[in-house]
């Protein structure tokens, strides 16, 4: 198999200097490339985790199971804003909830969430 040769084009970035795809790989990846849907969906996990309130609020949730006016006296936010992150970490499935009367107890909805924040932490320390 004949090797690439790099070379830096006039912007700085560094490319094949001859056009020679690698046939093998590239079928081998596109055979476990996953689905477009499941990528799709994928994007959208991550996106959840883009907004700093709602990591704040995964956060709290690792130490304690809470309710919204608990989360939103510790965050110093709205019961209004917690209310509408905790909608989004609901519907991707990153939280959970339980009724005890009047008042709904929200939690991680798995070992996952904390692992995806784990591996998050890790790699920005590096």
């Amino acid at each position: 198999m004949k090797e690439c040769e790099n070379m830096t084009d006039p912007t700085g970035v560094e490319r094949c200097e001859f056009i020679h795809a690698h046939e093998d790989i590239v079928r081998k990846v596109n055979r476990d490339m996953p689905d477009e849907e499941i990528l799709y969906d994928l994007a959208e996990l991550f996106k959840i985790f883009g907004d700093s309130t709602r990591i704040k609020i995964l956060y709290v949730l690792f130490e304690s199971e809470m309710c919204v006016c608990d989360i939103a006296q510790l965050l110093n936010m709205t019961q209004s804003a917690i209310s509408h992150q905790l909608r989004s970490l609901k519907q991707s499935k990153l939280v959970k909830y339980r009724r005890e009367g009047k008042t709904v107890f929200y939690s991680l909805a798995d070992g996952h969430v904390r692992t995806i924040i784990d591996q998050g932490m890790e790699h920005v320390a590096e």
